[in-house]
């Protein structure tokens, strides 16, 4: 299966780079990139001769290329433990570690052997599950403790908060209870999550707890999917995973692989898909815990000169144009999907690896600046032999490009010259709202505009609508629920004592979150605790806090509390979510405008037999407004005013409504459907089935 997938994709590729054969897909697809034809085609003959290059001409997979975590890092054989590490400018390298003192020994020794990797070879008894070790290595003028870069745990000393890596060998590994898996994408329900901060309790959160606590309210509020951040290992927690320094190494301030392992099985048995938050975009600059100067080069993975850092993430920047540290990046994808059973990648950063700039003060404003000589040819070359890869080893694999500047082709197939992904994340959207919320008095919010900027993406890309992510609930931005309520947030959410700002605030946080999953071309997110309002932004422990933990975790106890207004929005957020995902393939259904005037604030639109309206007009209700539809019955599904979701209840929602006549629709089964709309609210309407 995967040597005809290989197959497959270097036959397509080859017909995609002939310069002979007819418009390739992107170019059928969108004819202002007819000027931009042969850029396309001269990146993707570059995927193809690298391709071949990795693959010997095909005589091997990608797959088979991608293997490197089965040769590198420590593993227990029959004839006791192998280590093997690419270090082609150490001069000597020793395995230290509890078994020895941490002091060099002759018998712990490494060996060169071809292409600048080292060897050894240890008896059985020479290590044992739980040790910890380091490397130490010499290079020209210099030596240091390093931990392995293919190394798959790593622990960090409670006192001497240092990093070590450890032997992981149970005796009893875990064993996956759910053979196979096949995510549901019909549509794609994600939710977005940190494992560290997903307890109630001021501390760090574990796999086990997340399984046994959170997995259960995901599955309860209907979404398919988890997004899981920060699982490799990262020296700085308040980082939020961004900042990894062992990609290999599940973080154990979470828990020991096995247990990871055993959250990815409970969820596949719930039904949900699981997929890793990556990050390949840049590393830690760490030495001692990370790749940054691993034996003596501080650019053996990295950049050369002025592009080793980035100037806005202090991190360093991979070099994707080193064979090596393609076939680590690839290895460690294939990894996570093999050895894990993840159903895939968010990659994380994709803007920064596209451009030399790394998108930073850049416009975007045509096309001519996504092929002006600026972008990195060997980044998306490795983004597009990545998803190739992915796919490789998972056909039903999910993989997501986190990329703003909005480069053509990221999520189209790469027979049709695009990059392969799966998904894109649509970035706009939550800047939309934040520049809506912030600027706009309620009065002049306009549905044309609403509309626009939720349905506007490319035919051929699928994308992730969302309003708000982690990013907008960190320190120092606010989440939209506080920019809608903000302090009243602590003084008006308990029942009966709600005032004009928070009866505001949870009417339109159901309407915003409605409007944007019910526009979705391919999936929706929700970040951990936003669908129910969390009160609080996030803040790691640091020194500015006093390292606390107070703000690194979800108050689930706010919305258990059916005192408290939370419930409202937590239950609304279950209804709409197991209204969508009982659509059958919602997501490809088309979405057809019905009516929008801005000056009325009233917006509707459909999708199959479901009706979508919003009033946003905050006094104004109407009642007997109209639209054209197609004649029939309908009946309310879904209604943000409903005092079950902290509304007032103005329409009665068990009432059948029927179109009336009008000779002038007729002739195209149309009709008049009238409804009273009251302000601020919306409603979902669906066909009945004659």
């Amino acid at each position: 299966m995967v040597k005809k997938t290989a197959e497959k994709n270097v036959a397509s590729a080859k017909k995609v780079a002939s310069k002979k054969s007819p418009k390739i897909g992107l170019v059928k697809n969108d004819k202002w990139l007819e000027p931009y034809e042969d850029a396309i085609k001269g990146r993707h003959q570059h995927v193809i001769d690298k391709m071949n290059e990795l693959t010997n001409n095909g005589k091997c997979s990608l797959s088979d290329f991608a293997s490197g975590y089965l040769y590198f890092g420590l593993h227990k054989t029959d004839k006791g433990w192998t280590l093997r590490e690419w270090a082609p400018h150490a001069t000597e390298i020793y395995i230290v570690g509890d078994f020895n003192g941490w002091n060099e020994m002759p018998q712990y020794k490494m060996k060169r052997i071809a292409n600048g990797n080292w060897e050894i070879n240890l008896k059985p008894g020479a290590l044992k599950h739980g040790d910890l070790y380091k490397l130490k290595i010499h290079w020209e003028g210099g030596e240091g403790e390093r931990i392995p870069a293919w190394c798959r745990r790593v622990v960090q000393d409670e006192q001497t908060k240092i990093f070590s890596a450890q032997v992981w060998a149970p005796e009893k590994p875990y064993v996956f209870k759910k053979k196979s898996f096949k995510p549901n994408t019909s549509p794609l329900l994600i939710y977005e999550c940190h494992i560290g901060m997903s307890q109630d309790a001021e501390k760090v959160g574990t796999y086990t707890e997340f399984k046994d606590n959170v997995l259960p309210r995901i599955a309860k509020d209907g979404y398919n999917c988890i997004q899981v951040m920060a699982i490799a290992e990262h020296p700085y927690y308040g980082s939020f995973g961004y900042h990894v320094s062992n990609f290999f190494a599940p973080s154990s301030r979470f828990g020991t692989p096995e247990e990871l392992k055993e959250l990815v099985d409970e969820a596949h048995k719930m039904g949900i898909a699981v997929i890793m938050d990556i990050v390949h975009s840049h590393a830690v600059k760490n030495e001692m815990e990370g790749l940054g100067n691993f034996a003596g080069d501080g650019c053996q993975y990295f950049m050369q000169g002025g592009r080793r850092e980035h100037p806005a993430w202090d991190s360093l920047c991979f070099d994707y144009g080193k064979n090596e540290v393609i076939h680590y990046l690839l290895s460690n994808c294939k990894y996570w999907l093999e050895e894990f059973r993840f159903d895939g990648f968010r990659f994380d950063g994709v803007t920064s690896m596209l451009y030399y700039s790394h998108g930073l003060g850049e416009s975007f404003g045509g096309y001519g600046d996504y092929y002006n000589g600026h972008e990195d040819d060997e980044a998306i070359a490795y983004l597009t032999l990545a998803n190739l890869l992915i796919h490789e080893v998972n056909p039903k694999a999910i993989t997501i490009a986190e990329e703003v500047s909005g480069m053509p082709g990221l999520a189209a197939p790469f027979k049709d010259g695009g990059y392969g992904f799966d998904y894109r994340m649509a970035m706009n959207i939550p800047d939309y709202w934040i520049k809506t919320i912030k600027e706009l008095s309620d009065e002049n919010w306009k549905p044309s505009s609403m509309f626009w900027e939720t349905t506007n993406r490319r035919a051929d890309e699928k994308t992730i609508s969302y309003a708000e992510s982690h990013d907008q609930a960190l320190v120092g931005d606010k989440t939209i629920i506080f920019r809608l309520i903000d302090a009243d947030m602590y003084w008006h959410f308990k029942k009966g004592d709600e005032n004009y700002t928070a009866n505001r605030g949870i009417a339109l946080h159901k309407m915003i979150r409605l409007l944007t999953a019910s526009t979705m071309n391919g999936g929706y997110l929700n970040f951990m605790g936003n669908e129910f309002g969390h009160p609080e932004w996030i803040d790691f422990p640091r020194e500015g806090n006093g390292w606390s933990h107070k703000y690194a975790r979800r108050q689930w106890n706010l919305v258990d509390n059916h005192e408290l207004c939370y419930h409202y929005l937590g239950d609304f957020d279950e209804a709409m979510i197991k209204l969508i995902g009982g659509e059958k393939n919602f997501q490809k259904t088309k979405v057809v405008e019905v009516w929008h005037n801005d000056g009325d604030q009233i917006l509707a639109y459909s999708r199959g037999d479901l009706l979508f309206v919003f009033n946003f007009s905050p006094a104004q209700s109407y009642t007997g407004y109209g639209f054209i539809v197609p004649q029939g019955a309908y009946d309310v599904v879904l209604n943000t005013d409903s005092k079950m979701f902290g509304g007032n209840e103005l329409a009665d929602d068990s009432i059948r409504h029927f179109t009336n006549y009008d000779p002038v629709y007729a002739k195209d089964d149309k009709g008049w459907l009238k409804l009273y709309i009251p302000a601020r609210s919306a409603v979902v309407l669906r066909k009945v089935k004659e």
